[in-house]
């Protein structure tokens, strides 16, 4: 397994790098719309569409997308992410319920999750790398502030996570790992807005955004690992070796990115 994981690390991250820094403004959103389809196929699977949903659903998802790009304007982006945000908070509603009250088990309920997890975000990483305010900084700090969120979360919930998070959703997540998490991000915000010789009120002001975004992409996680055991599975496909599925991978991103960006414009903090 661990074999299996350095292997596909090795190959994978190389061309993640590529596909988010490498490409010029049209093929990036050729290639997170790839990765979106990809996580949609996943989602049908994780909704119990059966073998003609997994097709349709994507086909419906790139449709979706498709329109979006035709239409898109900074309004309607706007319109969308804060239209993500009302619905985390739904699904951090149905994460605080398991199992007792899981009115979203349903199959359309949970396509119709699908296009509210994986849409937002769509757009929130084609704000972050195409937009004049933000740019390839901006994305790479997303990135950043996900991976420190994760390792913070291992360290401290491994040396210190007594008490469970969310126990019948996740069993293996601490509060002191969601603490860690907390805590590294806390520090990476501080080196960033140094970095970005940004001012006290700036830097307080990427410091709470921090926070929030690391609390949200824990709920990403959860929401994911909820459908999962939801439906029986371990992973959202096999596709990765060693390390499961797209949205396996992108589950913290899905919340996070659509929440940084709609703060970031709510805020008009420029990076």
């Amino acid at each position: 397994m661990l074999k299996q994981r350095v292997l596909t690390a090795m190959v994978l991250a190389p061309l993640a790098l590529w596909g988010l820094f490498g490409l010029d403004d049209n093929l990036f959103i050729l290639f997170i719309s790839a990765i979106v389809l990809v996580g949609s196929w996943e989602w049908a699977e994780l909704s119990g569409a059966g073998d003609k949903g997994k097709w349709l659903y994507p086909a419906g998802m790139a449709a979706t997308l498709l329109l979006l790009n035709s239409v898109r304007s900074a309004t309607l982006d706007l319109f969308i992410l804060a239209l993500a945000a009302i619905g985390w908070g739904i699904f951090l509603l149905f994460v605080l319920q398991y199992p007792d009250k899981s009115r979203w088990t349903g199959m359309r309920r949970r396509l119709l999750m699908g296009f509210g997890v994986l849409v937002p975000c769509w757009i929130a990483f084609i704000e972050l790398r195409t937009s004049d305010w933000l740019g390839k900084e901006a994305l790479l700090y997303i990135l950043l502030l996900v991976w420190c969120a994760d390792i913070g979360a291992y360290a401290f919930g491994k040396t210190f996570g007594r008490k469970k998070l969310a126990p019948r959703v996740s069993p293996g997540k601490s509060w002191a790992g969601v603490y860690g998490g907390l805590f590294t991000t806390g520090v990476l915000a501080v080196c960033a807005a140094s970095y970005w010789e940004l001012g006290k009120l700036e830097m307080v002001t990427l410091v709470l955004i921090t926070l929030l975004v690391t609390a949200v992409s824990v709920l990403g996680d959860l929401l994911e690992s909820m459908v999962k055991r939801h439906q029986g599975l371990k992973d959202s496909s096999n596709l990765l070796p060693g390390h499961g599925g797209i949205m396996d991978r992108i589950d913290s991103l899905t919340a996070a990115a659509p929440v940084f960006v709609l703060c970031i414009k709510l805020t008009g903090l420029t990076l």
